[in-house]
């Protein structure tokens, strides 16, 4: 019975595995002139999509976060009348040094 139980719950792990979206390390920005509310509705929809907000810029109107490449397709979408731009977040070097 014990047995039973455990190879259920081990096999409804690995079904949850399988079904969660692998997830992007990105940096999301706009234009100075964008308003607020837009920063806020992408923020929301990739949160409400599973994703982490890991980073909020003051100085830009940009966020890094880890988020399903689904929701950031549909964010870079819906930001498309304010040139928003999604790239990958990666290590910048300016000596070429690694």
């Amino acid at each position: 019975m014990r047995f039973a139980i455990l190879s259920l719950l081990l096999a409804l792990l690995a079904a949850y595995a399988i079904a969660v979206a692998p997830q992007k390390s990105v940096i999301v920005s706009y234009p100075d002139n964008t308003p607020d509310s837009v920063l806020s509705q992408a923020k929301a929809a990739i949160v409400d999509a599973g994703g982490i907000i890991t980073h909020e810029y003051k100085i830009i109107k940009a966020f890094a976060c880890n988020a399903p490449a689904a929701v950031l397709e549909n964010v870079q979408a819906w930001g498309s009348a304010y040139n928003a731009v999604v790239e990958d977040d990666s290590v910048v070097s300016i000596n070429n040094d690694e």
